[in-house]
């Protein structure tokens, strides 16, 4: 299998996916909350043996299962997604107390995970973060503990989670060096959260920490090395936020064929009209080349490629951009009818903004795949100097 074809069985499962996520996830979905977690659909993803498989399969099935999802109901798509970015820290990097105790929940939608990374003044720029991990000289000898202080924000799940993924500065001036990852469970005395109102539907909020006490026993990895932990898990769910947004895209693009086809005007029908027949030729071009950079992102971790972060960033950054696109000339292409509230364009419309800017906004993307341009130039550069110096 090459990154830019699939086998017929996993175009099959993807098939098997679109039904599961209009049969049985979308009426629950409708029964949820807008803004809070939908814990029955959470448990449906579970029963369905969806949610094991986040910890079970590679970077490119984990692409295909929220592509697939995302066609046919983005609330289902994100509850899977924040599930494997909360828990999967402690899939890769936690003990086996941590895994043993947490990742059965997580993976029969019990237990509810959350990545709490972003902070009031520290977003894009996360290896800025501030929340305070001080040492705690009342924790016991021969059992290092710290307290917690601060504030995180924009955290997905949040303050429903039952566990969180916390970054915290355990070294000051240490920037991403002085970073630790721990897991801490929603009940720790001090932590509290509020939820935010945001324009996408799914559940975001604030956490606010005072004196939270975590111990060796809670470190995600080792200790002032959480931000390899949080690079590592993001180098893993972007390529899927691609494919969460090339999700969306594809819904957008089969509604507009259908309406395009149905739809009369000036003595035939819309699609006749070359203006309109080109923008959707141009909103399949577009779709089909972010799909195919998400499959080649996804495989390229797969295959433990020396290029992720680039390919990731690249993957991310150029299929939610594209999703924003297709939704928009969707939308344009429907008229008054995609705006009016339930449409199903008025709803990835406002579920499509959101991607271009979580696990990293469209602009640090671009500064990464810069930075890791220029570090392989660099590289490059050196080698040659190298082989001539040898010959010479």
């Amino acid at each position: 299998m090459t990154a830019f074809s699939l086998e017929p069985a996993q175009l099959t499962w993807c098939d098997e996916l679109r039904a599961l996520a209009a049969e049985r996830l979308r009426p629950l979905a409708e029964k949820g909350e807008p803004g809070r977690v939908n814990r029955a659909l959470v448990a449906e993803l579970g029963a369905l043996g969806l949610l094991p498989r986040l910890f079970t399969s590679g970077a490119l099935d984990l692409c295909l299962m929220r592509e697939s999802l995302a066609h046919a109901c983005t609330e289902a798509e994100t509850a899977l997604a924040l599930q494997g970015l909360g828990a999967h820290p402690v899939h890769a990097h936690g003990t086996e107390a941590q895994r043993a105790r947490w990742l059965p929940r997580v993976s029969d939608g019990t237990a509810v995970a959350a990545f709490a990374l972003s902070e009031p003044d520290a977003g894009s720029d996360a290896a800025a973060l501030s929340l305070r991990a001080e040492p705690d000289a009342g924790s016991g000898a021969g059992s290092p503990g710290w307290r917690l202080t601060g504030e995180k924000c924009w955290i997905s799940n949040a303050p429903e989670a039952d566990f969180y993924t916390v970054f915290a500065r355990t070294t000051p001036g240490a920037g991403a060096r002085g970073v630790t990852a721990f897991l801490v469970p929603a009940d720790r005395p001090g932590l509290t959260g509020t939820p935010i109102d945001m324009l996408s539907p799914h559940p975001i909020g604030a956490l606010a920490f005072d004196a939270v006490p975590v111990t060796a026993d809670d470190v995600l990895g080792e200790p002032d090395r959480g931000f390899r932990v949080a690079m590592d898990t993001l180098n893993l769910f972007r390529p899927s936020v691609g494919a969460f947004a090339v999700g969306m895209a594809q819904a957008a693009l089969d509604a507009t064929l259908a309406h395009t086809t149905a739809r009369d005007a000036f003595g035939g029908k819309l699609r006749d009209l070359q203006t309109v027949s080109h923008q959707v030729a141009e909103m399949a071009l577009r779709t089909e080349a972010a799909r195919l950079m998400v499959y080649a992102a996804a495989t390229a971790y797969d295959a433990g490629a020396p290029d992720v972060p680039r390919r990731a960033a690249m993957a991310k950054l150029l299929a939610t951009e594209t999703a924003q696109y297709v939704v928009d000339k969707a939308v344009q292409l429907h008229g008054a009818r995609a705006l009016r509230r339930g449409h199903l364009l008025e709803h990835l419309y406002r579920e499509v903004r959101a991607p271009r800017v979580y696990e990293g906004a469209s602009e640090v993307q671009r500064g990464i795949v810069a930075k890791e341009l220029y570090r392989t130039y660099r590289t490059q550069q050196a080698q040659d100097t190298t082989t001539e110096e040898a010959g010479a």
